[in-house]
């Protein structure tokens, strides 16, 4: 079971901060939502009858985190007014199939139109790449406060685009820091590594993967020239978002496989033994250790490793 981390003060002051801007913002503290007959709550109850199929009370209290009596208030109204129906369930009697009415779609339909006016708004004088940074805030605040993360997203690998390698550079930066408190010159080290395969860049020998996840970085992998016969495989990174899905595996295979097309008899790479999980890849796709030496490294004692992998 992962350990807690203890949020300060500053921080539970931030997120609070943050949530009172946002639900002023939206205008959900009034007694309508967006001057509709409907609190937010039935708003969003009907929504979940609208779009769903053979939607029932049970499935829509567990998630919306309803109380299941305070629902079953909200749908008597809504019954009531001939905003839904309820069809008893043909396997099971007990249970009742919830569905929106035509004078549902009636109603919901004005609130639907000023919901998409309401966000249109907010994002009319952001530019298309700031309107993108804002989308990706919010996929993390979702993705990492998500109890239990869907593990159906697609992890697809691409090549950098504007902006990908600052990110590869700062992320190494800031994860090697708070998982091993590395410091001093690994960020610099980074940033040079990035800033020769930029500059000394040979595209049919070299290339960078960037693994996207719902629309955000995951990870990145380098195979750059280290002889004419030999590629250098650098930067392995997997967040901690998209870690146990395979990811490093994926991205250390599509490195082999570019090196034998690009016509390398091998490959090389330098790593730490700390590294136990990228040790547990590079052993697994076939690299053998091949030197270790005791060293001070970024502000750390550690043993530097070279591992390598003929074709």
């Amino acid at each position: 079971m992962a350990s807690m981390t203890v949020p300060d003060a500053q921080r539970v002051a931030a997120v609070r901060r943050f949530n009172r801007f946002y639900t002023q913002h939206l205008g959900v503290l009034g007694d309508g939502w967006l001057d509709s007959p409907f609190s937010l709550t039935e708003a969003r109850v009907l929504y979940e009858i609208k779009v769903r199929d053979r939607a029932t009370a049970t499935g829509i209290a567990r998630d919306l985190g309803l109380d299941a009596g305070y629902l079953s208030r909200i749908l008597r109204r809504f019954h009531k007014s001939n905003l839904i129906r309820k069809d008893v369930s043909p396997d099971d009697g007990r249970q009742s199939f919830l569905s929106i009415t035509a004078a549902g779609r009636k109603a919901f339909a004005p609130l639907e139109a000023r919901t998409q006016r309401q966000v249109g708004a907010m994002l009319g004088p952001l530019t298309a790449p700031e309107q993108d940074r804002l989308v990706s805030a919010m996929r993390a605040i979702e993705s990492m406060i998500t109890p239990s993360p869907a593990m159906t997203e697609e992890i697809v690998l691409r090549q950098p685009g504007p902006g990908d390698l600052g990110w590869v550079v700062a992320r190494h930066a800031e994860l090697y820091a708070q998982e091993y408190g590395w410091a001093e010159n690994f960020e610099g080290i980074c940033a040079q590594i990035v800033a020769d395969f930029v500059s000394k860049l040979d595209p049919d020998r070299e290339r960078c993967w960037i693994a996207e996840m719902d629309g955000r970085n995951v990870g990145c992998a380098f195979l750059v020239k280290d002889s004419a016969t030999v590629a250098r495989l650098r930067l392995l990174l997997v967040d901690p978002a998209a870690r146990g899905r395979g990811l490093g595996h994926k991205l250390t295979d599509e490195c082999i496989r570019f090196a034998r097309r690009s016509g390398y008899k091998g490959i090389t790479l330098w790593t730490h033994s700390v590294l136990t999980a990228a040790r547990h890849i590079y052993r697994k796709a076939g690299f053998r250790l091949t030197s270790s030496e005791k060293r001070k490294n970024f502000g750390k004692d550690v043993v530097s490793e070279h591992w390598d992998l003929e074709f």
